[in-house]
């Protein structure tokens, strides 16, 4: 972030450059003798946890404010999902079948992004293969831009060409990383996924459902499956859910059937304040 402010003490960007020009001696090859804030072996040290959480919350959060994004479309999905085309190299049969939601969260993008003016309603997902992959190119077919939100995972998961480039951040914190999902959200779709899908689908629907976020349209894409994978009347006639919390979501099909419950929602063209925020 450029700082235009005028003051009289040395920047931080100019001290770094200086101390890399002095004399290489014992002294200065010292690890203590390095800057703090230039230190990567520091700044990794267990009791800069702190700093490292508040880091990897203004990175994004300083950047997306100078791309002027006011709010977004969380998209969460699979990333094992193939594009068709590419469906008869699935690993199972189901996720072959699965490989129509590609497309639908594509052209959902696409529609989103085309009725955005670039600030409000951006598309967001998790900068990675399957269902992310195609919210991001998706945005990119309109014109427009997407973000990405990707996270270091043991087996390598670099960002999917879609992604616009000054709006691909990644994450070491999994909480971190969910809290810039939710910060901006005017809307949260959920494709068939995994682990990490039903996590985020978890966490969204608790925030809401206790009251720490404000509701924005939840929508379930494709209702066979996520009826087949989760018993959702069985948790309401357990009471461990109330019979009201089944409306905090609603299932949809195509992208034209949840641009639709988007559009005649009745607070989502009129929010003026950013949820969760």
């Amino acid at each position: 972030m450029k700082d235009d402010r005028r003051h009289p003490l040395s920047d931080a960007h100019s001290d770094r450059h200086t101390a890399n020009q002095v004399p290489d001696t014992p002294q200065t090859r010292a690890p203590s003798y390095r800057l703090a804030f230039a230190d990567e072996d520091f700044l990794c040290r267990p009791e800069l946890r702190p700093v490292r959480l508040q880091l990897e919350l203004l990175k994004p959060e300083l950047a997306m404010d100078e791309h002027e994004i006011e709010s977004t479309v969380v998209l969460f999905g699979g990333a094992r999902i193939p594009e068709p085309s590419k469906k008869d190299t699935a690993r199972t049969e189901t996720l072959a079948e699965l490989s129509r939601f590609y497309d639908e969260t594509r052209k959902f993008a696409q529609l989103v992004t085309e009725a955005s003016d670039g600030k409000k309603n951006v598309i967001v997902t998790g900068g990675g293969p399957g269902v992310m992959e195609a919210g991001n190119r998706g945005a990119l077919d309109a014109g427009g831009r997407s973000i990405g939100l990707n996270i270091v995972l043991p087996h390598e998961q670099a960002p999917n060409e879609y992604v616009t480039p000054d709006l691909c951040f990644n994450f070491h914190y999994f909480a971190i990383r969910k809290m810039h999902f939710l910060m901006r959200a005017n809307a949260i779709c959920v494709f068939p996924g995994g682990f990490g899908t039903l996590d985020e689908l978890f966490e969204s629907l608790t925030l809401i459902q206790t009251g720490r976020m404000q509701r924005v349209p939840f929508l379930l894409f494709g209702k066979d499956f996520w009826q087949k994978i989760i018993n959702w009347e069985a948790l309401s006639d357990a009471g461990t859910i109330s019979a009201e919390d089944l409306d905090l979501f609603q299932f949809v099909e195509t992208a034209e059937e949840a641009v639709d419950v988007l559009n005649n929602w009745q607070d989502y063209s009129r929010r003026d304040q950013i949820p969760g925020r």
